[in-house]
Parts: C-alpha cells; structure tokens; sequence
C-alpha cells in the first residue's frame, strides 16, 4: 500500500511554529534578566588581596594577578599574600597551566600539586585547578603560593586566584567551560556512530564511504577538546595522560585529513598527499621519542606539529584550487565546503594557544558539526547513487536480454523483407559482412567490428513500410516512388531509435544513403557531417548493390564496380573507406561465408515486455503498409487510385462539386530554388486541404503538380467562398516562404448531381482548369461558365451592351485588369456625355483572341500573341481613340467619331498589323461593335 504523507500545508505550519519556539527561546534568553544566584559570580570567588613577587635574589615587586611575568623555564616564581582579618573562605584555588603549584600558610605546607610520580613522561605537571583548604583561622596569615613550569609558554604565568567555598568555585567553573565540554562528548559520540555506521555501510555496500575517515577526523578532535577541556580532572582520573593526548592529537591530525581529502579528491594528488603523511607520521615518531627521553616535552615540540597540521591545510587548499581552475571541484563541492570551514576554524584554534588560554576547543568543535553535518548529506547521497546505479543495472541487465531477442527478432524480420524478392535476399547479412571487413582493416576491436556488423544487419530495416508493388517494381519508378522508397531510411531510424545494445543503430539506419557531396538523402548531409559507421556502409551497400543480379541486369563484373568506386570517391564515397575497400578488391580479400546469419545471444528469459512492444510496433507498421501505396507521404493525402475511388463514391451519394487544382509555376520554382523549395510548396496545398475544418471534403493527390478535390455542396456561392479561402491560406503560405512566391492555383470546377459519372465530370473540370490556364492562371472557373464565353463568335451584341451599360456606371464593375479599367470606364463616361452634348458618334469595339477547336496552348505563347495583339491596337488606333485591356484574351477600344463603315478597315489594319507580328495561326482575332449612343 502507499504510504501516507503529510500534506505540504501541515509541514509547513509545523515548521513555523518550531521555527517560532526556537527563536523564541534564543531571544528570551538573550533578553531576560539571569535566574543564575549570585553567588557564583567572579566577584564573590575571586580573592581580591593584593600580591607580591618574591624573587630569588631577595628583592620583591608587587603584581597584578592574574598576570604573566618574566621567568625562566624551570625556576619557581613565589607570590605573597596577606589573608584579610575577616577572611572565612573555606578553599583557595588556582589553575595551574602546566605548573607544579604549592601553598604555604603561614610557612606551612598546606597543599601540593606535583605529577612527577603519576605523569608517565615529561617534565610538567598537566594543567589543572589546585585546591587549598583554608578556614576562618587562617584570617590575617601569610599565604604564598610557589609557581614552576619547564615550559616556556606557561613559565612566569600566575591565573586567577579564587577564594570561597569549594562548590561554589567548581559551579563557576562550570558555568564558563561546561559548553565546549559538552560539544565535546557530542562530538566523541557523533564520531563513533559516523565510524561505526561507516562500516556497517561498507560491508553491506561493499565500497568504502568517505564518513569513515570523517568520523576518525571527529574522533581526534573530540579527543582533544576533552583534554583541554577545563573539566578534564573531573572526567579522567590521570589528567596528564588526557593532556598528552591533545598533543598527540596536533601530530597525528595531518594524517587523518590527508587521508579523508585524499579519497574525497579520488586520488588525483595521492603523491602528495603520500609525502604530508609520511613526514606528519616521521614528525610524530620524533616528537614521541623526545617525550619519552625527556630531551624536549611535547609543549616545546608543539610547533613542529603545528606546521605539518598548517603544511597540510595549506596543501589541501592548494588542490582545491588547482580542481577549481581546471573546473573538477563540482563534484565534491559540498565536502570542500565544509572542509574549508573546518580547517579555518581549526587554525584559528591552533592560533589562539599563543595568545588566549581559555577557548579551549569551541573553534574546532564548531569545525567539526559543519564536516558531519555536510558529510551525513554526501553520505546519504552516495547511498541514494549506489541504490540508483544499482537498479539502473538491473533494469539494463533486463533490457539488454529484451535487445537481443528484439535483435533476433528484427534479423529475421529483415530476411523476411528480403525473401519477397529473390535479387535481393541475403543483402543485409552481405552488407553487414563487407562492413566487418572494412572495419578490420581500419584496425578496430574485435567488439566495435561486431557492433558494426550488427548494425549493417539492420539498416534496411525501414522497407518494412515501403509496398512491394514498389520494392519489386520491374520498370523506372516514378518520382513519387521514389520518394516513398527514400522514406525508409527515416522509418528505419524510427523503428530502432529505443535499441541501445548496438550502438549507432539509428546514425546507420538513417543516413546509410548520404553522400559525401552532400546530395544524398534524408537530410544531405555533406563530408565528415555523415556519421563514420553510416559511410562504411554506405560503399558496402552500394558494392552489394553492383555486385547482385537484378531483374533488369546481370551481375556486374569486379572491374566495372571497382571503376564505379574509383570514379565515385570523394562525391558519393568517404575517399579513405573507399580507398580501403579498393584496396581489399585489389587483394582478393572481398570474401565472405554464405552460411547461416542467426546466432543465438545472451538469455532470452524475461524479455516478454520489451519483446512484446516490438512485436506491436512491427504489426503497426505492417497495417500501415496496407494503405501506404495509396497514401502520398509528400503530401499526407491519398494517391490517385485511391482517391479517384473515394471520390466517386461520394459523388454517387451525394450532390456536390468536382474541383480540379493545378499549381501554376512548379517547374520555375523548382529550377530556380531547388526541389525541396517546390516540395514545401506541394506540402502547403496538402495541409491545407488536411485541415480539420475541411474533413468532409475529400481530396487526393493526382501526380506532380494536380490534385483533385469533393466538396459535397450544391451552393456555388458557398463554393466559391471556400475555394477563396484556400486561395488566401495559400498566398499566407508564400508570405512566410519566399522561395515558392512564384507559385499561383487554377482551380477548375464542375458542380456535380447525385449519381453523376465519375469520367463525365472529371473532363468537365479539366475542361474548366484549362480554361483558366489559357486565359488567366492564378484564378478559378465552373465549367458551365464556359458556355458564356464560347459564345463571343455569334450573338455578342447583347453582352457587349452589357458590358457599355456597366460602363456608364463610372466604373462600378470590376473587370479583370482593375486599374487600367476604370480608367478607362472614366474616359467611357465622358466621352457619352461629350456625346449626347454635341451629337457624336462614338462606338464600343471589343476585340477576342480565339484558339482553334482542340488546340492546346502553352501559356507563355499565349501571353506572347496577346502582347502583339496590344501593339497592334495601339499602333493603329487614332490618339483621339482608347483602347484597355478588358479580360486575359478580350480588349476594349472606343472609336471616337468614325465612319461606321470604315470600322472594318479599322479592325482590318488592326489586325494585319497583329499577323506582320505574330507570324503564327493558332489565335484568331474577332471583333464586334456597337454604338455608344442609342438613336432616339
């Protein structure tokens, strides 16, 4: 079951209000007036008697104490006081700091502080608080207290002097040095569960945790803050023992930390770290053995120590330096961190023995809790790591086993592909075998030739989705085909981009048919931008390829192919492969083993999953291949055969209108931009007619540059306004894609009725598409308006009265070419009203360039003869009359004031001027007229 976990909202309100009790707490007690009695307080336990030195020559000097005064290691200061008259304290007390120390009441030996029976070594007695008992009696008595230290650090130094009961000096004591105390035991306890658990990780993880070396870190200093502790005669019974370990402690620290950032840093600077410890270790043994003659104490050997502990930190931020410059210390940036911090803190320790006696360990303490804290996180995090990697590889080792039955699986697939055709069967296992000898020879391992050939197996693995009417196709193929044959190399890349146990499994599947000039495909990758294992087996297919019979051609012979390699090296060929390759046919060594390609991998147990997903995958693919013959991956719209079925369906189902789409200047923007700019350009159209909003309309992709469209609408005007649209998504289309702006639609359209045949109406559009290529692409027309226009020859007088009346609208009506058109309908407009004023007679002449029945004209031509036909109006017309051009194969002239009878000979110069021109016959000229002003 899962287990429960507690809303973000109730941590957060239970960390607030823990946040609040703990600052609380601090506050209050920062700021509140102390509960603590009074009785402990300096005041009330410090003696307050004044002191004189008594030196040895007899001579005496009054001296402040506490204090520190010149004299020489081993000599005994004395200092004297007189007791006052109401003295009544019970103990006197002072810290001896590495002092033998002894009170004398009255010339009486009252008390002795002397280690020389109970110290196992040196010359000094350990630090410490020496008690003298002392009672109301001794009121107005002398006291002296006699002072001696081998140690020049601590010789001539005279501590407070307390006075008062016994428990109240030890409760003031208490007060002021319990806290490092007790970060001390703390630390001695954190130490020892870091290193056991560190153990108990290592044996269960069976790897080394870096926590170790942290705790016996810990350890040492825990060790030394307890023996310099002020409690420390409380803790241990023989405090010279426990003081002798805080030296200890400074000898041997160097060791532990070079050890800890030694394995922290992975070894990277283990040389180094190899001389600090040495010499920290060489440093001890000498230190040791000094103590033990008694020749020095470990006091006087101290800054020995203290310079390999300072040799060490400095080597140890010196690599944290060069890893930071070189940009390697991101991976153990929090260890460094907390290192930093504690090795400061540490030297500030060390510093302060000179100058401060009474830190005692707060410092390294502090150091020490950052270290544990940063390292419990690295710590759980290595862990969270090794649980990861761990599970990683078991999912891998699951995985892998899943790969190399997918890997069988896919070989046998792929045989499969080539059984269909007898030319091409064994090819994969050919070409995966002609790779292997390429790699050999460029000298690569016995597991990268493997791989090699494991890939080579599989890199035609993508014809799963290419037709077999297309695979086995005895004759040319078609550009369309083509390109569906091209698209394996992305299916194949497709199918095994999830197959890790071969590496560059989908660079080879996917660009096997790159060229080395860059004009190969999918994506014309050019030179060293075709991955190396995908050029080794692109000369090995290609060999393959000359090397088998085909339907249409024997083998080729090795001479010819061996030409065809030399004479392809450097454009279709990598030239060093190539060279490789020629090299071994030059040798004979072209030679391979027709036998068995399968070979039985690894375990097959526990793939079911990975198994079972490949298996879906290939079943997918081959559903999809049942359509795909009939689908233009171009476009995304179904091919002819297909469509045209589609659509005949629908036409016997329903009304509605059969559109026939030409795409005008394919070829220019082909030659000019290439063919992938035409391709978008094709692309365009089928997004468009693949739009949601237009899914009941059915669509198909006749070939090149034709497609064939169902609106099921019998509304022309509605019709006419979706055509529109395509014409408008189309023309946004080019705004964004300069290179296909010279592209333009013609649409020819026929409406269709219920049960139409499909053959009738499919002429009847491309009747009307023609139309529109011959008079004015870029447009579109219903076939049945065809009918209009092939009347221009006969009975045009009542269009061309129409047309005069719409010209006296002042140029209302929009005529083909806009602009020159109404200026010319303001010209019209004047001239009737000049005529109607002062009776002239003016008359309206339209001019209709006719092709000859069944005659199919290039549009270029066309617009060459209308060209000539203009001059020619131009020519010949008077200045006074005005000619337009009126629609792409009609003009306009008004004949200002002629002769009625003399408009033929007009028309006649007019158009013997247009055949001196145009010297062909395959557009005929005919006019007609009528009078602009109507005979009342």
């Amino acid at each position: 079951m899962d287990r429960y976990s507690v809303s973000r909202t109730k941590r957060l309100l239970f960390y607030i209000i823990m946040t609040f009790l703990t600052v609380g707490f601090i506050v209050a007690e920062c700021v509140l007036p102390s509960e603590r009695s009074t009785s402990t307080s300096d005041e009330n336990i410090t003696y307050d008697g004044s002191f004189t030195w008594l030196k040895a020559d007899g001579e005496s000097e009054a001296i402040e104490v506490p204090g520190r005064y010149d004299v020489k290691p081993g000599d005994t200061m004395t200092i004297s006081t007189v007791l006052p008259k109401d003295f009544d304290a019970s103990v006197m007390a002072i810290r001896a700091s590495l002092q033998t120390v002894r009170f004398y009441v009255d010339g009486s030996l009252r008390a002795e502080y002397d280690t020389k029976d109970t110290r196992p070594f040196g010359k000094d007695s350990a630090s410490r608080y020496v008690f003298c008992d002392m009672s109301e009696n001794d009121a107005g008595k002398e006291v002296r207290i006699e002072l001696k230290s081998s140690s020049a650090n601590y010789s001539g130094v005279v501590n407070t002097i307390y006075c008062g009961d016994k428990s109240d000096i030890w409760a003031n004591i208490f007060q002021k040095n319990s806290r490092e105390t007790v970060i001390a035991f703390f630390i001695l306890f954190a130490a020892i569960v870091a290193i056991l658990f560190s153990i108990a990780l290592s044996i269960v993880y069976k790897t080394h945790f870096d926590m170790e070396y942290v705790g016996w870190c810990m350890l040492l200093g825990a060790v030394w803050m307890l023996g310099e502790s002020k409690l420390r005669q409380m803790l241990v019974p023989n405090a010279s023992v426990m003081a002798a370990m805080c030296f200890i402690v400074i000898l041997v620290a160097p060791i532990a930390i070079s050890i800890y950032i030694d394995n922290v840093q992975g070894g990277r600077y283990r040389k180094i770290y190899a001389c600090v410890e040495t010499l920290s270790f060489v440093n001890f043994l000498t230190c040791m053995l000094l103590q033990l003659t008694g020749v020095r104490d470990f006091i006087g050997t101290l800054p020995a120590g203290q310079v390999m502990l300072a040799v060490c930190c400095i080597v140890v931020i010196s690599t944290f330096i060069i890893d930071i410059i070189k940009k390697r210390a991101a991976a153990y940036g929090l260890e460094m961190f907390a290192t930093v911090v504690a090795l400061v803190l540490m030297l500030i320790e060390e510093a302060s023995v000179y100058f401060v006696v009474t830190i005692s360990g707060f410092f390294i303490g502090t150091g020490l809790v950052v270290i544990l804290f940063i390292n419990i996180i690295v710590t759980i995090k290595r862990i969270s790591e090794i649980e990861y990697k761990r599970q990683n590889a078991e999912s891998e080792k699951l995985r892998d086993q899943a790969e190399r039955v997918s890997m069988q699986m896919m070989k046998t697939l792929a045989t499969t592909i080539e059984a269909k055709d007898e030319y091409t069967k064994g090819h994969s296992y050919r070409v995966a075998e002609y790779s292997a000898l390429i790699a050999k020879q460029l000298g690569w391992s016995e597991n990268e030739v493997q791989n090699l050939r494991n890939a080579a197996f599989l890199h035609d693995i993508g014809k799963i989705g290419v037709p077999d009417t297309i695979l086995n196709k005895p004759t040319k193929l078609s550009d369309e085909e083509y390109e569906i044959i091209k698209s394996h190399t992305i299916m194949g890349a497709d199918i095994l981009k999830d197959i890790t146990i071969v590496s560059n499994l989908t660079d080879i599947a996917r660009y096997h048919h790159e060229r080395y000039d860059g004009k190969g495909y999918p994506d014309g990758l050019k030179g060293e931008e075709i991955p190396f294992h995908a050029r080794i087996i692109s000369v090995a297919d290609s060999y393959d390829a000359m090397k088998s019979r085909r339907i249409y051609r024997n083998s080729l012979p090795d001479e010819i192919i061996r030409d065809e390699i030399v004479k392809n090296k450097g454009t279709q060929f990598d030239p060093q492969i190539a060279d490789i390759f020629i090299e071994l046919m030059d040798k004979n060594a072209v030679v391979i083993e027709d036998n068995n390609f399968m070979q039985e991998e690894g375990d097959n147990a526990d793939i079911e999953l990975e198994a079972g997903k490949f298996i879906s995958d290939v079943v997918s693919t081959i559903s999809m291949q049942e359509s795909s013959d009939s689908i233009d991956y171009l476009t995304g719209l179904p091919m002819r055969s297909r469509g045209q079925k589609l659509i005949a369906e629908r036409m016997n189902e329903m009304n509605g209108c059969l559109a026939f789409i030409d795409m005008d200047n394919l070829k220019k923007v082909n030659d000019i931009h290439g063919h992938k700019a035409g391709d978008r350009a094709l692309k365009l159209i089928g997004n468009i007619l693949t739009e949601k909003e237009h899914s009941d309309m059915t669509a198909c992709r006749l070939g090149g540059d034709e497609f064939l469209i169902f609106l099921p609408y019998s509304d022309r005007t509605y019709i006419e306004q979706i055509i529109e649209q395509l014409f408008d998504k189309f023309a946004k289309g080019q705004d964004d894609d300069c290179e296909i702006r010279d592209a333009s639609l013609s649409v020819g359209m026929c409406m269709t009725a219920k049960g139409d045949i499909f053959e009738d109406d499919y002429a009847k559009a491309d009747k009307a598409l023609y139309y529109v290529k011959q008079n004015k692409k870029g447009t579109y027309a219903f076939f049945h308006q065809l009918k209009i226009t092939s009347k221009v020859s006969s009975g045009m007088g009542v269009d061309l009265k129409k047309i005069a009346g719409s010209l006296k609208e002042s140029g209302s009506y929009t005529g083909a070419l806009d602009l020159n058109y109404r200026d010319f309908a303001k010209i019209f407009e004047f001239m009737n009203n000049l005529g109607e004023r002062h009776k002239h007679n003016c008359y309206l002449v339209m001019v209709t360039m006719e092709t000859l029945p069944e005659q199919f004209m290039d549009i270029e031509v066309m617009e060459q003869a209308l060209d000539y036909m203009e001059q020619s109006i131009r020519q010949k017309i008077r200045k006074v009359d005005v000619c337009t051009r009126y629609s792409s194969v009609q003009f306009l002239i008004i004949l200002f004031e002629p002769l009625e009878n003399q408009i033929p000979k007009v028309m006649e110069r007019i158009f013997m001027q247009y055949y001196k021109l145009y010297n062909k016959n395959d557009f005929r000229p005919k006019y007609e007229y009528i009078k602009m002003i109507d005979d009342r």
